[in-house]
């Protein structure tokens, strides 16, 4: 990344794991809320950007002193509780962490600032990038993985193409310069560059999805209805008019509550349809 971004084209790089940690932090090891006293803080406890060292070297107190600067793994920052599914950056060992990239991450962070510290490392550096500036957000690919079908991608070549390709749209339509603005009211952006904001996140935080879905039963009694949510969270967002693999039936586009990804099914299938990236389900069908 040093090479690419040489100041000769601009650039924006979103990367996915955290930028900073929670206040709470901050207050509990007394350090002062300023993003680059952060890094060389945790970087002189966590030294992972050290050759051969490992997250898991730290932890177990065979490098550096990680037993200093710990967290607890119930404290999110503000723009995790935005997102509604983020987890924290101390929720270790569990199927979608962040915990180990973001422990591994961030001295890498510190080398980039200091080695080119024209680029803009948002929201750290400021709301607003100058034009012409290359920048570096903090993204979270379950905001923007299911907006399109993985084809022959890995879960993780998906994630990485989905973010890039919303990057390049929202760049093209004018939506990157609204994303990039920060969240109201004045605290909450306060917070946020301490803490770090995720890159289309907002606030306030979206409605529990337990009443969001619970309210969408109660209007939508019909299986193939937009809006109808089965037992599976597995939502109906359209019908496409397109015919299905099941016979007299036609495909319906379909979205999973958990993780996002959007995906075509059989009418006659919506009541059992199961997530086919995150629940097991079967793949869906291709509707464009």
């Amino acid at each position: 990344m040093v090479d690419t971004l040489d100041g000769t084209v601009p650039a924006i790089v979103g990367i996915d794991h955290a930028f900073s940690f929670p206040i709470r932090y901050f207050e509990r090891h007394h350090l002062v809320p300023d993003w680059q006293v952060f890094l060389d803080d945790f970087c002189s406890h966590w030294p992972t950007d050290r050759p051969h060292t490992y997250v898991d070297f730290v932890r177990d107190g065979s490098v550096g002193n990680g037993a200093a600067r710990t967290g607890e793994r119930r404290w999110r920052r503000l723009t995790e509780e935005a997102t509604g599914s983020a987890k924290s950056v101390f929720h270790f060992d569990v199927q979608g962490s962040v915990a180990k990239s973001t422990h591994a991450g961030l001295p890498w962070l510190r080398l980039i600032r200091a080695a080119l510290p024209e680029v803009h490392v948002w929201p750290f550096d400021g709301w607003c990038p100058q034009s012409g500036t290359s920048v570096i957000v903090e993204v979270y690919p379950r905001l923007s993985s299911g907006m399109h079908q993985a084809e022959d991608r890995t879960r993780d070549q998906h994630d990485a193409y989905s973010v890039a390709r919303w990057l390049q749209e929202a760049d093209r339509t004018g939506l990157l310069e609204n994303a990039l603005t920060p969240p109201g009211p004045e605290p909450i952006a306060m917070t946020a560059m301490v803490e770090g904001w995720i890159l289309g996140s907002e606030w306030p935080p979206a409605k529990p999805k337990a009443a969001a879905k619970n309210a969408r039963r109660a209007s939508s009694p019909t299986t193939t209805q937009p809006g109808y949510v089965n037992r599976n969270n597995q939502e109906v967002l359209s019908c496409t008019g397109k015919p299905g693999n099941d016979h007299n039936q036609v495909i319906y586009i379909l979205q999973c509550l958990t993780c996002g990804v959007r995906y075509g099914a059989n009418g006659s299938d919506i009541f059992q349809r199961k997530c086919p990236k995150c629940g097991g389900g079967m793949p869906g069908l291709a509707w464009t």
